[in-house]
């Protein structure tokens, strides 16, 4: 979770870098509860905007205890583009969204002889090995 701020605000900070003018903070909020659970949010006078929430899955599980995070931000590129990125950050790991980002091409069909060694595999099981 700690990461995600960082980076979130590197990035904030990074873009507003980019402009020779100093941008306002148009408006801000952020609340932290006891339950692990939190929100915040700010957008600046020069169109970058954020916001993420989060909240602790499995409280207490000395095992199972996740911080589940959702948020977005946006800005303006140099070039005049807008860009919009949208992620969820859980146990899974980090995983935005953004029309410009790319996205992994389809992979390859698995080819036949494969599927047929699988099948192959698959209905003929190994037998366990006797004990002497």
């Amino acid at each position: 979770m700690k990461i995600a701020i960082v980076a979130f605000a590197f990035l904030a900070v990074a873009f507003a870098a980019q402009s020779d003018e100093q941008a306002p903070i148009v408006s801000q909020d952020s609340e932290v509860n006891f339950d692990g659970s939190y929100h915040h949010s700010y957008e600046t006078g020069n169109g970058i905007s954020a916001q993420e929430q989060g909240v602790l899955k499995n409280a207490g599980s000395k095992d199972g205890e996740a911080e589940e995070v959702q948020g977005s931000y946006q800005y303006t590129a140099p070039d005049g583009t807008p860009v919009k990125v949208q992620y969820v950050a859980n146990e899974f790991g980090f995983q935005p969204q953004g029309d410009h980002l790319p996205v992994a091409p389809t992979p390859p069909p698995v080819p036949a002889a494969i599927l047929r060694a699988l099948e192959y595999i698959r209905t003929h099981p190994q037998e366990p090995e006797k004990k002497f």
